[in-house]
């Protein structure tokens, strides 16, 4: 029957290895009952009951206690010492915690609300300017304990740095003047049926009212990272560790604030315009935002074929994929995640 299931899935485009880690089994034991036309799971568990295991009564006791009206909004981390300290002993805290889960009431305890992380919204990007992400990060100034500060706004599609400034403080009404000045630049339309997502993390001059208002005359909806988690606005964090692993970042403080805007405008002149990005399919993202990437592609693509018509031999297989991801994601559900796993793997 197992056998038959591993041959159905891969029938239907899975592939054999995760097909086996969903069962439990090594893939070499599947390839062992082909080869002999047949097989059958012999495992058959462990033959005795652990020693230790908690009789009936024992586990009718530990729910009685759990559910009793004096631990019922307790822990079972907090009813096990209590009830050491009044000189009983029923189970430990996992043998308690265990047959909680097994009985269905491993649930929240107590009238707090349980602690909950909500999962980020998820966003797709099908062209330039319609999902950005921007940022704040410290650049070193020549007095011990103060920084400027760059205000950076990414196109997750193109990764196009759209929109940067430096200034000697965090503020709200800089960050909006940044991105009435960078909207402005890119055209976009505040009464557009098609709205444009602006993704941050949760610091002041992001979730200040200056900015929200500013956002509101524009036409942009701005979303959030879930509070203390890092990784929630990665396309701000990679661009950010581009900026300060450059080799031409000074290792020491910049020495003038007009020295911290001259080199930022030359890191983002070759950023956009030198710079093949490995996630477009190394183009620039200057080329990938205005659609010239395209044509750099299919040229490229014309370069391969016309090479492997020349000398077939080199290659097994097909040529190398130039084609650039169509969408990108921001903050992907785990469906999304497991949709574009299996794409890639088709």
């Amino acid at each position: 029957m197992i056998l038959e299931w591993i041959e159905e899935a891969c029938c239907a485009g899975a592939r054999l290895e995760p097909s086996c880690k969903i069962l439990g089994l090594n893939s070499r034991t599947i390839k062992r009952w082909r080869e002999r036309g047949g097989g059958a799971d012999g495992r058959h568990g462990p033959k005795r009951e652990p020693a230790n295991k908690l009789s009936p009564k024992e586990r009718a006791q530990v729910l009685e206690v759990a559910n009793s009206p004096r631990f019922r909004d307790k822990s079972p981390k907090q009813i096990v010492p209590t009830l050491a300290d009044e000189g009983e002993y029923i189970a430990s805290e996992s043998s308690m915690y265990r047959v909680l889960r097994e009985e269905g009431q491993q649930n929240h305890r107590g009238r707090a609300k349980a602690p909950s992380s909500p999962t980020p919204r998820e966003h797709r990007a099908t062209g330039p300017n319609q999902v950005w992400s921007w940022d704040i990060t410290y650049l070193k100034a020549p007095i011990r304990g103060e920084f400027f500060y760059l205000y950076l706004i990414l196109d997750i599609w193109s990764r196009k740095i759209v929109g940067a400034v430096v200034h000697e403080q965090e503020d709200g009404e800089l960050a909006a003047q940044l991105f009435r000045q960078t909207t402005k630049a890119e055209d976009i339309d505040p009464d557009a049926d098609d709205m444009l997502f602006v993704h941050s993390d949760n610091g002041g001059p992001m979730k200040g009212a200056t900015l929200k208002a500013t956002f509101d005359l524009l036409g942009v909806t701005p979303t959030y990272s879930r509070p203390s988690v890092s990784n929630d606005n990665p396309y701000s964090e990679s661009i950010f560790r581009t900026v300060k692993h450059r080799p031409e970042f000074p290792k020491k403080p910049f020495e003038s604030l007009e020295a911290a805007i001259q080199w930022v405008e030359v890191f983002i002149k070759w950023y956009n315009t030198e710079h093949l990005h490995s996630s477009i399919s190394f183009t620039t993202p200057a080329d990938r935002h205005s659609g010239a990437g395209d044509e750099i592609l299919l040229k490229r693509q014309r370069v391969y074929e016309n090479a492997r018509k020349r000398n077939p031999n080199r290659w097994s297989k097909g040529t190398r994929n130039w084609v650039a991801p169509n969408i990108v994601f921001l903050n992907p559900s785990k469906e999304t995640k497991e949709e574009v796993r299996q794409l890639n793997a088709a």
